[in-house]
């Protein structure tokens, strides 16, 4: 993709634009062709790589983990059942240290999400001209291949995380424990003239405060995986620039690659965390 027929600039928007599916107002129902026509498209538009992307891994993770347990053996394990056995127990054992309520849910949404956000998260360190002059061959002219560097699919994700917040906090405490938390504290008063200011106040700070959680969660996770896929492509555009530059730039990509293996399970890991906190903190009962 980075020859001479096209700009460092085009290049760098072609590798950021979505492969797009909407209703443009003059053309009608279909593919976005540059990424001004798929802004025009409005919000009802579908990125469809990062969905294709996103179900094929979240498919491989599902695949693998239920062959591992149909497999299973009190015997001597296989290879692919110690390794979900160890991913178990890592997350049960975060879940141990963070979560203090019951739940059925929580062990197996934080195994999901910490499996499904670093598979997703691991597309990164694909090369990033392969996939793309793949689909091209097909007439696919963009691509994205890294779900997380697109921030629907990571809001999305918070949003579930943030519905499941609100439905376990009123499911716990009550619609009236759960009001009496948004607008009991932090300031309190038994003056009958003032308490309708606090309660305002209160459920001003914090009603703020729980629309933060999601938005927070998701745009570190866009943030993150958006700045390191940005790289990759600002390095790659050095291999036209001379063999000088090339043989540094491909020394440049693989030290960054190293150093990304940690970042992408790092916000895999917060995710998760943030999660089973979040969850944590619903459960718990305030009196």
């Amino acid at each position: 993709m980075a020859g001479t027929e096209i700009t460092s600039t085009e290049y760098i928007k072609h590798h950021l634009t979505n492969l797009t599916f909407g209703h443009h107002p003059e053309h009608g129902w279909g593919l976005a062709h540059s990424a001004q026509e798929a802004a025009e498209m409005g919000f009802m538009a579908i990125h469809l790589d990062s969905m294709m992307w996103s179900l094929i891994l979240i498919g491989i993770f599902a695949f693998y983990f239920r062959r591992a347990a149909q497999k299973a053996t009190t015997g001597v394990p296989s290879g692919l059942q110690n390794f979900v056995e160890m991913m178990v127990d890592f997350v049960n054992e975060s879940v141990r240290s963070s979560f203090s309520g019951k739940s059925d849910l929580v062990a197996p949404l934080a195994l999901t999400i910490f499996c499904w956000v670093f598979l997703m998260n691991l597309m990164d360190l694909v090369p990033v001209d392969l996939i793309p002059r793949l689909f091209e061959l097909f007439g696919v002219h963009y691509m994205k291949v890294v779900p997380t560097t697109d921030p629907n699919i990571t809001m999305a994700m918070a949003l579930v995380v943030f519905i499941l917040i609100v439905f376990y906090s009123i499911k716990i405490k009550g619609v009236g424990g759960f009001v009496g938390e948004l607008t009991g504290l932090p300031f309190q008063t038994n003056n009958v003239f003032l308490k309708p200011f606090t309660m305002t106040f209160n459920l001003i700070l914090e009603g703020v405060n729980l629309l933060a959680k999601p938005i927070s969660l998701s745009l570190r996770l866009f943030g993150n995986m958006y700045a390191g896929e940005t790289i990759f492509i600002l390095i790659a555009l050095m291999y036209n620039a001379g063999w000088v530059l090339g043989l540094f730039g491909g020394a440049l990509q693989f030290v960054w690659a190293v150093f990304h293996i940690l970042v992408i399970t790092l916000q895999a890991f917060i995710f998760m965390t943030l999660t089973i906190v979040y969850l944590d903190m619903a459960h718990a009962e305030h009196h």
